[in-house]
């Protein structure tokens, strides 16, 4: 059987923290939860990329982007 391995990793803590401050800052950094959620290997990019440029919308939505974006493919197991 041969099966896809992903970059995608849990860090429970992480994904705790971030929809806590996603819901204090009223949605503002939702993307950066949602990568957390979802375990993104470049959740620290997206967490910088919403916090210096989500403000002009444009850097929101690019976050918000990143976030939901595919896991990418790292190898094949067999």
């Amino acid at each position: 059987m041969v099966r896809l391995v992903s970059d995608q990793s849990s860090k429970p803590f992480q994904t705790i923290f971030s929809w806590i401050i996603a819901i204090v800052t009223a949605g503002y950094m939702l993307p950066w939860a949602i990568a957390a959620t979802r375990g993104k290997s470049n959740t620290g990019t997206i967490f910088w990329i919403n916090l210096l440029l989500g403000w002009s919308i444009i850097g929101w939505i690019v976050a918000l982007i990143m976030s939901l974006n595919s896991h990418q493919i790292v190898g094949i197991q067999e």
